[in-house]
């Protein structure tokens, strides 16, 4: 097992990472000495579906009461609606200042979970469990929140947990998309911070169907580095962090546009990524090989286009009105080499203008 630190103003956690895990959590709450009164499990069908009596055996260990919040899959889970559901039955359940939520899942179980923790009473303490691939993203670095119709994410908060425990046992069910999506969070975080782990990516990884768990546990363990690292720079997003977006502006766009859960995530922020390498060389005058990273993910089973039935105009109205626009500025991610990413405002009509050239190319 390995065990790295997460170091934020707000809060220091461990986050142990190993094959196995979930079974030792009674162990891991004395760890942080945390004794919670009541424990709301929340988690979904398919992950109870495959995991029951695992899950179900380790909250046999736990000294206090536990309640299980059960909850469709889906990102369209992340709403207001699901989220109210949530406090009315942590409020039936009898939960106080000192009970403790874990959630049990993917981002969207984490991201909800979170939230729900974050506003409870004011706050009470959290713990994630992922079980996907992706969520070794979310699942670190306090971003908790839903989604509205008009954008992703966007009413939320920042609360970190007070333990990650990722175990890896959760990712053998896995199916390959899921796989695709979280994997994608992993090339970011490659590619914003860390060239020559992505370029081993590139090199050694040419079908996700045929990764093992050791390369699996080493991508999570250099992912939640990278992650742990910006995070601890900048908590709450003043600087740093936002090269964590990198990909998601026009990514989330997408997500959007098409509905939530028509794409999975990592899918659309791949989408992103390629469209921001594309735009770091034009606006820069600069090679970050371009066609390379194209043709890996097309290997790897991404889609590299904008669906054709949505519009340049849609998606810059979605970006405009996501969270990440200040004043109605659009800003983009980009890099200008890998490895070193930049914040850059870019004025609309120069995106529609982009976004024009980039799908043109891409049709020929």
């Amino acid at each position: 097992m390995k065990t790295l630190k997460v170091r934020t103003k707000s809060r220091t956690y461990p986050v142990y990472i190993g094959e196995g895990i979930t079974g030792q959590l009674h162990d891991f709450l004395k760890e942080i000495n945390l004794s919670p009164s009541r424990i709301m499990v929340m988690t979904d069908e398919v992950v109870l579906s495959y995991y029951e009596s695992y899950i179900q055996e380790a909250s046999k260990q736990l000294d206090c009461p536990v309640h299980f919040f059960v909850i469709p899959n889906g990102e369209s889970q992340k709403s207001f609606e699901r989220y109210y559901e949530a406090q009315t039955f942590a409020l039936e359940k009898g939960l106080d200042r000192k009970s403790a939520i874990l959630a049990i899942g993917g981002g969207v179980i984490g991201d909800l979970a979170g939230f729900v923790a974050a506003t409870y009473m004011r706050g009470i303490p959290f713990i994630q469990i992922p079980t996907t691939l992706l969520a070794h993203d979310s699942a670190v670095g306090g971003k908790v929140a839903i989604n509205h119709p008009l954008g992703k994410n966007m009413i939320g908060a920042f609360h970190q947990p007070h333990a990650v425990l990722f175990d890896v046992s959760y990712l053998k069910t896995l199916p390959l998309k899921e796989w695709r999506s979280g994997f994608a969070e992993v090339i970011k975080h490659g590619l914003i911070q860390n060239k020559s782990f992505v370029e081993e990516l590139e090199e050694e990884i040419h079908s996700l169907q045929t990764i093992t768990m050791k390369q699996a546990m080493y991508c999570i363990e250099i992912g939640i580095s990278i992650k742990a690292h910006i995070v601890e720079q900048d908590e709450q997003e003043e600087g740093v962090r936002a090269f964590l977006n990198f990909g998601h502006t026009l990514g989330h766009a997408i997500e959007a546009s098409l509905g939530y859960g028509k794409i999975t995530h990592g899918e659309a922020v791949t989408i992103g990524m390629l469209f921001a390498l594309y735009v770091s060389e034009k606006v820069y005058g600069i090679d970050l090989c371009y066609d390379k990273w194209k043709s890996w993910f097309n290997i790897l089973g991404y889609p590299t286009t904008i669906p054709a039935h949505i519009t340049n105009e849609q998606l810059v109205t979605k970006m405009t009105s996501d969270k990440k626009a200040i004043e109605g500025q659009i800003r983009f991610v980009l890099l200008k080499a890998i490895s070193e990413p930049i914040v850059t405002p870019i004025q609309t009509k120069e995106i529609l203008t982009l976004l024009d050239e980039w799908r043109m190319e891409e049709s020929q």
